[in-house]
C-alpha cells in the first residue's frame, strides 16, 4: 500500500524543530538564526510568508560566513521550489558541507535531492542521492542513517517491487527504534512507519501471521500517540491481509471502518488502495456488482491521480472479464486499452510488471482479443471507424515493439558471441597493446598536459600495477584514495587517467571490474548462480543497478541475458 507520501514530511520532521508561538514583527536583519527558523517553520504550507525569512537566514549566513548555515538557508529556499531549481539550491549546500564533518549537512541535502528525484520517477538518481546521505549520516547521525534507510526500502518495496530486499532493511530499522523511546515526539512517528512497512511487506509477501502481528503493533502504538491517519492505514492493510487469509466479510468490516478516515485526510493513494482491496473482497464474496463498482472507483482516481502501482492492477483484468461476458465490448476494450496503457507506463518507470501481466492476462491473449474486438465492432458499429482506427494503429504498433524486440534479441546474441569469441588471454594481450599503444602515442602530450614525464610514468606503473593487483575490486575506491596510495594528488590521476587512458576516472574502474567480471563468468561456473547483486559486490560495484548499467554500458547486453546465454551454451 502507498506510504511514500508520508517519507517528506519524516524527513522534514527530523530537520525542522519544535515550534513556539513568536511574533513577526522584528527587524528581519537582527534576528538570529534561530529565531529565522522559527518562523519559516512556524508558517508552513504558506510559501510566500516563507519565503522572506529563507531569504534573511540565507543572508545572514552569507554575511557572517557560516557555511553550515549558508547550507541551511539553500535548503530552506529549494523546499519552496520545484523541480531542478530545487536541485540547484542543494547542490549549493552539498557544495559549502561537503568537507565537513556537521551532523546534519550535507546529508539532509542529498536525501532531500532523493526525494526530488523519486517524485519525477528517477529512481536510480533517487536512490543514489539516499545512499550517499545514509553514508554520510552513519558517520555521526544515527537518527537519520535509520530514517534514509527506511525511505529506500520504501522506495524498493513500494515504486521498484524489491520487497524481499526492502523487508531486510525494514528489520535493521526495527532493531533500531526498539532501542528509543518509541512514543515519544522524536521517535513515535518514524517507528510507526517502520511498523507499517514490516506489516506491508510481509502482506506482499503472503506471510499473513507476521503481516497481522505488525499491524496490531501498529494499531496500538498509533492509538497511543493519536495518529489518526496511521492508526486507520494499519485497519486498512489488516483488511487487505484478510483478503489473503481469504476472510472476505472480515476485510470488508475492515476496510469499511478505515476508508472513511482516509477518505477524510485526503490521502488519494490509500484511498485507491482502499477501493481496491473492497472490490477484491466484493470479488471473493462473488458478489461481482460491488467488485465492478470499486475497481472503476480505482480506475476513476487513477484517472485523477496518474499514480498507480502494480498492487493494484489485477482489478483491471477483473473488468475486462466482466464486460466480455456481458457482452459489453465497448466497455471491454475501454478496460483492455487502459490496462496495457498503464503496464506501458509502468515499465516505462522501472517497474516489473512483466511477470504480473503475463500471469493475469497474458499478452498474446490480449493481442488476439483486440483482434477479435476489431473485427465484432466493425460489424456491429459502423459509427466506430476512429475506434477501429486507433485500436489498428495500436496492433501494428505492437507488432513493431515485436519485431524491435526480436532484433534486438537477435543483436544481443551477436554481441554475446563476439565477446565468447575473445579468449582471456586475446582481451589481456589487447589490453597490454592497449597500454603500450598509450605511451607511444601520447608522448608528444606530455608537455600539454603539463606534468613532469617522470610523475606521469610513475603513475602509469602504478596505475598498471593497480591493475594486475585489481585493486579496483574495492568497493569504495575513488580517485581520492588512490591518489592517496600512489602519493600523488587526485588531479594528475584524474588527468593522467582521461589522456593516457582516454576515459574518466569511473569509466576507468568500472570498465576494468567488467572486463574482470567477463573472464571470471566464463571459467567459473559457480559465479553464475550468483544473484545480480551478489555479482555486483563481488565485482566492486555498490548495487545491482550500477553494475547492470556498468555491464551494458561495456558489451551491449544486460548480465541477466550473458548469463543466461552461458548457462544455455553449457547445456
Amino acid at each position: 500500500m502507498p506510504y511514500s507520501k508520508f517519507l517528506l514530511p519524516l524527513f522534514l520532521l527530523l530537520f525542522s524543530s519544535h515550534l513556539h508561538s513568536q511574533t513577526i514583527n522584528k527587524n528581519l536583519t537582527k534576528l538570529s538564526f534561530e529565531d529565522l527558523k522559527e518562523l519559516y517553520w512556524k508558517n508552513e504550507n504558506k510559501s510566500a510568508k516563507q519565503l522572506p525569512y529563507a531569504n534573511a537566514y540565507l543572508n545572514k549566513a552569507k554575511s557572517e560566513n557560516k557555511p553550515v548555515e549558508r547550507a541551511r538557508g539553500y535548503f530552506l529556499l529549494s523546499l519552496l521550489s520545484e523541480n531542478e531549481k530545487a536541485i540547484v539550491y542543494l547542490d549549493s549546500a552539498i557544495f559549502y558541507t561537503k568537507e565537513l564533518s556537521d551532523p546534519k549537512f550535507p546529508a539532509y541535502a542529498y536525501s532531500g535531492k532523493g526525494h526530488i528525484y523519486k517524485k519525477q520517477f528517477k529512481y536510480k538518481e533517487a536512490i543514489d542521492n539516499f545512499l550517499i546521505a545514509e553514508n554520510i549520516a552513519k558517520k555521526n547521525n544515527p537518527d537519520l542513517y535509520y530514517e534514509t534507510k527506511f525511505t529506500i526500502a520504501a522506495l524498493k518495496s513500494e515504486e521498484l517491487g524489491e520487497v524481499k530486499e526492502a523487508l531486510v532493511l525494514y528489520k535493521e530499522c526495527y532493531n533500531y527504534y526498539n532501542d528509543k523511546k518509541v512514543r515519544s515526539t522524536n521517535y513515535s512517528y518514524p517507528y510507526q512507519l517502520v511498523l507499517f512497512g514490516l506489516a506491508d511487506a510481509y502482506k506482499a509477501l503472503s506471510i499473513s501471521d507476521s503481516a497481522t502481528y505488525y499491524n496490531k503493533k501498529g494499531f496500538i502504538e498509533t492509538k497511543a500517540t493519536n495518529n489518526q491517519l496511521l492508526n486507520a492505514l494499519f485497519t486498512l492493510n489488516e483488511g487487505a491481509n484478510l483478503i489473503f487469509k481469504r476472510k472476505f466479510g472480515e476485510a470488508l468490516d475492515s476496510i469499511n471502518n478505515a476508508l472513511p478516515k482516509v477518505i477524510h485526510y485526503k490521502d488519494k493513494g490509500n484511498t485507491l488502495a482502499g477501493y481496491y482491496y473492497t472490490g477484491k473482497a466484493y470479488a471473493g464474496l462473488n458478489n461481482k456488482k460491488e467488485a465492478i463498482k470499486n475497481f472503476i472507483k480505482v480506475d476513476s482516481l487513477y484517472n485523477v491521480t496518474k499514480r498507480i502501482t502494480p498492487e493494484f492492477m489485477s482489478g483491471y483484468p477483473y473488468l475486462i472479464s466482466y464486460f466480455k461476458n456481458n457482452n459489453d465490448k465497448v466497455n471491454q476494450l475501454k478496460y483492455l486499452t487502459k490496462y496495457m496503457y498503464i503496464d506501458s507506463i509502468l515499465q516505462n518507470n522501472y517497474k516489473e510488471l512483466t511477470k504480473k501481466l503475463n500471469i493475469e492476462y497474458d499478452t498474446p491473449n490480449l493481442m488476439q482479443e483486440k483482434e477479435n474486438l476489431i473485427k465484432s465492432l466493425k460489424i456491429n458499429n459502423t459509427k466506430s471507424y476512429w475506434s477501429i482506427g486507433f485500436l489498428i494503429f495500436i496492433v501494428l504498433l505492437m507488432a513493431g515493439f515485436s519485431i524491435y524486440q526480436y532484433k534486438l534479441k537477435k543483436s544481443y546474441r551477436s554481441r554475446f558471441e563476439k565477446i565468447m569469441q575473445q579468449s582471456d588471454e586475446k582481451i589481456e594481450l589487447n589490453n597490454k597493446l592497449e597500454e603500450i599503444g598509450v605511451f607511444e602515442e601520447n608522448k608528444s602530450k606530455t608537455d600539454t598536459i603539463g606534468i613532469n614525464e617522470d610523475i606521469i610514468n610513475q603513475i602509469l606503473k602504478k596505475l598498471t600495477d593497480f591493475e594486475t593487483s585489481k585493486g579496483f575490486l574495492d568497493s569504495n575506491i575513488t580517485i581520492q584514495t588512490i591518489s592517496e596510495s600512489f602519493d600523488t594528488n587526485n588531479k594528475y590521476v584524474s588527468k593522467i587517467v582521461n589522456i593516457y587512458k582516454e576515459k574518466t576516472f569511473i569509466q576507468y574502474i568500472n570498465e576494468l571490474r567488467i572486463e574482470h567480471a567477463l573472464t571470471c563468468l566464463k571459467q567459473d561456473h559457480k559465479l553464475r548462480k550468483y544473484t545480480i547483486q551478489a555479482l555486483a559486490i563481488e565485482f566492486g560495484f555498490n548495487n545491482a543497478e550500477s553494475f547492470s548499467a556498468a555491464f551494458h554500458k561495456k558489451t551491449g547486453i544486460k548480465p541477466t541475458y550473458f548469463l543466461k546465454q552461458l548457462e544455455e551454451n553449457n547445456k
